[in-house]
């Protein structure tokens, strides 16, 4: 069946992009980010498809990455057709789906990236447009460098990225790490979305494909989540007397990775604990990798074949096998100061956490624009994050959060003890974020 194009209703013939990334069916802040990204660019007039992978993994990881839990259905009221084509097991699909993109005819076509292993299907998939469409590839970088770096992904990441007319990062880091790793071409950044003239349409309609002239770098941001709206009736007080927590309430939320700092969290907290009382901690979020039934055969077969992977490809220090930051909780003596909820939190569950929280807590190992983040500033709160990746772009420290040194416990117990003594208006988080808006990236991504 041929694919679909929305319906906009304009009286110039509206600029149509596809979207490829995971769609709302799936799990997690990049499937959250691709129907964001896609409803923007329709509310400034555009004709927008989602283009989603059906699975985005080999098929050995034991993991469950589709959202079975929400009800929220995120593209309501939006024309916006969503076509599951991509499995990343089955060769196949892969020119099947560029061939489906291609014969819609888009203008742009833009792809989240965000894992290394997807550049075996995104290179066939990036490299068929590039021959046989006028569509600008824009490359929608979530980070370049892998958290978690095995000898193999800039290899993979080179083998994708290497077809894209331009780039958008989110941060000058993720820039950086472009430039290493085509060192070959020459970048130019732009604030505003302005290409320059290596990655613009020629007067024949043909995208210009010199690389002596400059690729065009976005340098936009991680835009504010509005898809979570927050409750007007909440009654904030009556909620954390519901759940024991103290008078000042701190949230680690999202998905438990080792490189979030979940442990420099706890521990943090459990020193802050012992200088007050008058705090509590709420970690929300589900263990990433224990989201299937264990005990299955099926299961212990992809543990065994993956961790076999890895040990090939990852560093011993990068495997989060063994990773149990909740056991902390306990060991540590804070189960009457926490909150946990070890799950994966349904759209519609997800605003009272944040309405209830004081503060964000984000003292991760390394980082990448962050869609807890992100997701935060929409409900005004402030964040004590450490001094890495992009934050210090972002969290002005004093001003809309407070600023620690990365793996240190004391730092991280100083910045909360400042949230306490000397609260962040919510009107500043509002001030720091103003630019920070879906239709601003959108429109600046049509520029082009």
């Amino acid at each position: 069946m041929p694919l679909r194009r929305s319906a906009v209703a304009v009286d110039t013939p509206p600029m149509h992009i596809i979207c490829f990334g995971p769609g709302p069916k799936f799990k997690g802040g990049i499937a959250q980010y691709n129907t964001a990204l896609a409803r923007a660019l329709s509310d400034e007039g555009s004709d927008v498809t989602i283009v989603s992978w059906t699975q985005q993994y080999p098929a050995i990881i034991p993991r469950e990455f589709v959202d079975k839990a929400s009800r929220n259905d995120f593209l309501e009221g939006y024309k916006i057709p969503v076509h599951y084509l991509t499995n990343w097991n089955d060769p196949l699909t892969w020119r099947t789906t560029a061939k489906a993109i291609a014969t819609l005819q888009p203008d742009k076509v833009i792809i989240q990236w965000y894992n290394p292993t997807q550049g075996i299907p995104l290179n066939a998939i990036a490299k068929y447009l590039r021959k046989n469409t006028n569509a600008e590839i824009l490359f929608d970088l979530h980070f370049v460098a892998a958290k978690e770096q095995s000898s193999l992904d800039a290899r993979l990441t080179r083998m994708a990225l290497q077809h894209g007319n331009s780039f958008i990062v989110h941060a000058y880091k993720t820039a950086d790490e472009l430039k290493a790793l085509m060192p070959e071409r020459e970048f130019e950044i732009t604030l505003n979305g302005k290409r320059s003239v290596g990655s613009e349409q020629l007067a024949d309609g043909t995208l210009q494909t010199d690389y002596q002239q400059p690729t065009t770098i976005l340098k936009l941001y991680h835009p504010i989540y509005s898809l979570f709206k927050p409750d007007p009736n909440f009654n904030k007080e009556n909620w954390k007397k519901e759940h024991n927590l103290r008078q000042h309430v701190f949230l680690f939320f999202g998905f438990i990775r080792k490189y979030k700092g979940l442990h420099y969290c706890i521990e943090a907290f459990s020193e802050l604990a012992k200088q007050r009382d008058d705090v509590s901690l709420m970690v929300v979020g589900e263990r990433f990798w224990q989201t299937v039934d264990q005990s299955k055969f099926s299961t212990k077969v992809k543990n065994a074949l993956f961790g076999t992977v890895k040990k090939l490809f990852l560093k011993k220090s990068d495997d989060e096998k063994n990773y149990d930051p909740l056991a902390l909780i306990e060991k540590l003596g804070l189960k009457d100061r926490t909150l946990v909820v070890d799950r994966f939190i349904p759209n519609e569950e997800v605003p009272p956490y944040f309405q209830a929280a004081d503060a964000v807590v984000l003292f991760y190992e390394t980082a990448t624009p962050s869609g807890v983040e992100s997701l935060s500033y929409n409900f005004k709160l402030p964040a004590v994050a450490t001094r890495v990746g992009h934050f210090p772009e972002t969290i002005k420290d004093g001003f809309n959060g407070y600023m620690a040194e990365p793996k240190n416990i004391a730092d991280m117990v100083r910045a909360m003890n400042a949230m306490i003594e000397k609260p962040i208006p919510r009107e500043n988080v509002v001030e720091a974020t103003k630019e920070m808006s879906w239709a601003n990236y959108a429109k600046a991504v049509l520029k082009g």
